[in-house]
C-alpha cells in the first residue's frame, strides 16, 4: 500500500494566550498531530481502522498477520439475520400478546424501554399499529436474508472481522429494541385488534409498497452476483470475482446496498415518518452502506480496466 505524504505548510508562531489560557501554538500543534500522528501510530492506527472498515473482497491482503487472528468467514452473515429472526419474531409475538390479549410488556422490557427512552414509557402503554407493522416488516427481510443467505448467496473465502461480527449479532438485537422505543416516543393509542385496524393510514402503505418493491429488487442483484459464481446448470463454476451486469448493475456498482436503504426508508414511513429515532437509524444505514459501496466501487475499478465508467458507486447518477 503507497504511503500518503502530508506536507503542513509553515505558519508564523503566536505565544500570546487565548482567555482560555491555551496558547495559539498549542492549538496549531494539536491541529498538526491530529492530521499527521506519528509514523509507528499512524502506521498501527491506520491499518486497524481499515480493517475495522472493510470486510470480504475489499480487506486488503497485505495485512498485518497479527490483524489475521481476529478475522471470522464472511458467511457468518447468516448468523446476524437467524439472531434476528428469534429476538424479533419474540418481539412480535410480545406485542401480539399486548395488542390481541390487553396484557401489558414483560417487565424485564417494559424496563428496559424506559431506560433507553429516559422513562418516556409507562408501563400500561400500549403497542401501536405502526410499531407492530414495522415489527412484522424488520422480521420478513431478516427472515428473506435468511433465506438468501443460506440457499441463494455463494460465498467466497473472505472474511469480516471479529469486532464487525459482534457488533452485527448486536444490531438486530438493539434494532428490535429501537422500533418499540420509536413507538413509546411517539405514542398511539394501542388497544385490541380492532382498534389497531382503525390506526391502518395511507403511509403505512406506502412504506409496505416501498418496502415490496426495494425487497424485490434487492433479491434480483443478489441472485445476479450469486449467478456469476455458478453455470448453467447451477454447479458452482468459480470463487472469484466477475463485473456483474443487468438491472440496477448497469448504473450503480452496488444496487443491493441501495435496496437496502430503500427498505430502511420504507420502515421509516411505515413508522409515521415523523419518528426522529428511526431517521437515525436510516442515517446510520446510509452512511454505513455508502462507505462499503465506495470500497467495493474502488475494487470493481482497481481490478478491472474496462470497468464501466458510468456506474456510480451507491445512489444512481449521484453518489
Amino acid at each position: 500500500m503507497a504511503e500518503v505524504s502530508v506536507q503542513v505548510e509553515s505558519e508564523e508562531v503566536c505565544l500570546q494566550p487565548t482567555s482560555e489560557g491555551i496558547t495559539c501554538e498549542h492549538l496549531r500543534i494539536l491541529k498538526r498531530f491530529s492530521r499527521c500522528p506519528p509514523e509507528a501510530a499512524r502506521s498501527h492506527a491506520f491499518h486497524v481502522f481499515q480493517d475495522l472498515i472493510r470486510y470480504g473482497k475489499t480487506k486488503n491482503l497485505q495485512r498485518p498477520s497479527v490483524l489475521c487472528v481476529f478475522d471470522v468467514p464472511k458467511r457468518w452473515f447468516s448468523h446476524f439475520y437467524a439472531v434476528s429472526v428469534l429476538w424479533n419474531g419474540l418481539l412480535i409475538a410480545l406485542s401480539l400478546r399486548s395488542v390481541v390479549l390487553g396484557q401489558e410488556l414483560p417487565v424485564w422490557l417494559n424496563e428496559t424501554l424506559r431506560f433507553l427512552t429516559a422513562g418516556s414509557r409507562s408501563a400500561a402503554q400500549g403497542v401501536s399499529a405502526s410499531a407492530v407493522l414495522v415489527q412484522v416488516l424488520l422480521w420478513t427481510h431478516s427472515l428473506r436474508r435468511l433465506w438468501e443467505c443460506v440457499w441463494v448467496s455463494v460465498f467466497s473465502d473472505g472474511v469480516i472481522h471479529a469486532v464487525q461480527y459482534v457488533f452485527g449479532l448486536g444490531y438486530y438485537v438493539i434494532l428490535g429494541l429501537t422500533v418499540l422505543c420509536a413507538d413509546a416516543l411517539h405514542p398511539q393509542t394501542g388497544g385490541p385488534a380492532s382498534s389497531l385496524l382503525s390506526q391502518l393510514r395511507w403511509f403505512h402503505a406506502a412504506g409496505v409498497l416501498l418496502f415490496l418493491w426495494a425487497s424485490l429488487h434487492q433479491h434480483r442483484c443478489l441472485r445476479v452476483l450469486a449467478q456469476l459464481r455458478m453455470g448453467n446448470s447451477g454447479e458452482l463454476v468459480t470463487l472469484g470475482h466477475k463485473v456483474p451486469h443487468g438491472g440496477w448493475f448497469e448504473v450503480v456498482s452496488c444496487p443491493h446496498y441501495f435496496a437496502e436503504l430503500l427498505i430502511y426508508v420504507s420502515l421509516s414511513i411505515t413508522c409515521r415518518g415523523g419518528a426522529l429515532t428511526w431517521w437515525l437509524v436510516v442515517l446510520y444505514v446510509f452512511f454505513n452502506q455508502a462507505l462499503a459501496a465506495q470500497l467495493c466501487h474502488e475494487f470493481y475499478c482497481s481490478r478491472f480496466q474496462s470497468y464501466p465508467q458510468q456506474r456510480k458507486a451507491f445512489v444512481p447518477f449521484l453518489l
